[in-house]
């Protein structure tokens, strides 16, 4: 993999575009290959109507073929918190050491799938009683970089989320 690439989980309805748009443009902008991730066969679509088509089908993710996921909120990333191929996905690319974000809603699949256990997390406010009843221990903080993982908050910590996925990107040979 001569170029960095990182894939971007989106869900199919009610993805915030706020925190895709700013994570997608800004990491594009330094560089990096971004490729779209859904479990939608047709458009995912925004909490305000921007739709976005998928690349890669969700049951096609392999995580040697990327540098890292992203798991991008909003009120749409509810509907898999227990999503278990997600988790699965998720758990895959954490063991590889490497990179696991999420922002807003979708740190609580982090959560359910077990990556956060014994760390530090954040999510979306109304969201942390998920984080707090699953043990981990939740900060609210913007963002927290705790190893290969990343969690932010919500939409207004979107552009030090997306420099946090650079940074650590870049820690990689």
């Amino acid at each position: 993999m001569n170029k960095k690439s990182i894939l971007i989980f989106l869900p199919s309805l009610h993805f915030s575009g706020t925190e895709f748009l700013t994570t997608k443009r800004f990491l594009e902008e330094n560089g990096i290959k971004t490729f779209i991730a859904s479990d939608s066969n047709f458009l995912c679509i925004s909490e305000t109507g921007h739709k976005v088509k998928a690349d890669v089908s969700l049951f096609n993710i392999h995580e040697n073929n990327f540098n890292g996921i992203v798991f991008i909120g909003g009120s749409g990333a509810r509907n898999y918190w227990d999503n278990l191929l997600l988790h699965k996905t998720a758990i895959r690319f954490y063991k590889s050491k490497k990179i696991v974000a999420a922002i807003c809603s979708a740190s609580v699949i982090l959560a359910k799938a077990g990556i956060l256990d014994g760390i530090s997390a954040t999510c979306f406010f109304e969201d942390r009683i998920e984080l707090i009843n699953k043990g981990i221990d939740y900060k609210n903080l913007p963002v927290i970089i705790e190893e290969n993982i990343i969690t932010a908050n919500g939409p207004s910590s979107a552009n030090a989320f997306a420099e946090a996925v650079l940074e650590l990107l870049n820690r990689q040979n």
